[in-house]
């Protein structure tokens, strides 16, 4: 069985993880017949956003407590997240990604990434684990990883996409009912709700990354056996 982390920043797209891309990921994972763990940070969101104003409000919430809403209770502190532990990693976005485990929302190419996200990710790339990520985590993970080259897709936001390229990254334009797949870095990103299209649409380029992700880890794991 292929164990696999999930990340995430909260709860709604606005302020924290992008619930549907969340759930969506659970869901492949476990067709899959995947072994997930779900973790997020112990620490207050960057701000809470009203989902129906889309203002700003003076809650203070915590992205740990958030994340686990969707997690239904079993969830535990990026901290304690280890990638020995794992066959592969799993990325949903939305803006918390930004927010909260970055500050690429307000800084762009001159953010700095959580430094138990950023070394979780860097982990996983050193030991050639493949990592699946969507949204605008592709553009988080780029930050992290420092470029390298990796191949990512964010869609085809060209402001986005320019972050990538200067932060050392190559982005690729790609629909949201597909995915982009670095096999250098043992990569796979697709766009999710960085468009605003049918969920359909989303949910099949959410699957296809989960399903490379699944295959490149059972591929690992065989050829170790």
């Amino acid at each position: 069985m292929v164990k696999v982390a999930v990340v995430l920043a909260g709860c709604g797209y606005l302020d924290g993880a992008e619930i549907r891309e969340a759930v969506l990921s659970l869901l492949y994972l476990d067709k899959a017949g995947a072994d997930v763990s779900v973790f997020a940070p112990d620490q207050n969101q960057h701000h809470v956003v009203n989902h129906i104003t889309g203002e700003e409000t003076q809650e203070t919430r915590n992205v740990l407590v958030e994340s686990a809403r969707i997690a239904r209770g079993k969830i535990a502190p990026l901290s304690e997240a280890k990638a020995d532990a794992f066959d592969a990693l799993v990325l949903p976005g939305g803006f918390g990604v930004a927010k909260n485990l970055s500050d690429l929302a307000f800084k762009g190419g001159d953010c700095q990434v959580n430094e138990a996200y950023a070394r979780l990710i860097n982990a996983f790339l050193e030991q050639k684990k493949p990592i699946g990520a969507m949204c605008i985590t592709p553009a988080v993970l780029i930050a992290a990883i420092k470029g390298k080259g990796a191949k990512v897709t964010i869609g085809d936001d060209t402001d986005t996409a320019s972050v990538i390229e200067d932060l050392g990254g190559v982005h690729v334009n790609c629909a949201s009912d597909n995915m982009v797949y670095d096999e250098a870095h043992n990569i796979t990103t697709c766009a999710a709700y960085m468009r605003e299209d049918p969920i359909a649409d989303i949910a099949e380029g959410i699957e296809k990354v989960v399903n490379r992700v699944i295959e490149s880890a059972q591929a690992a794991k065989k050829a170790a056996a």
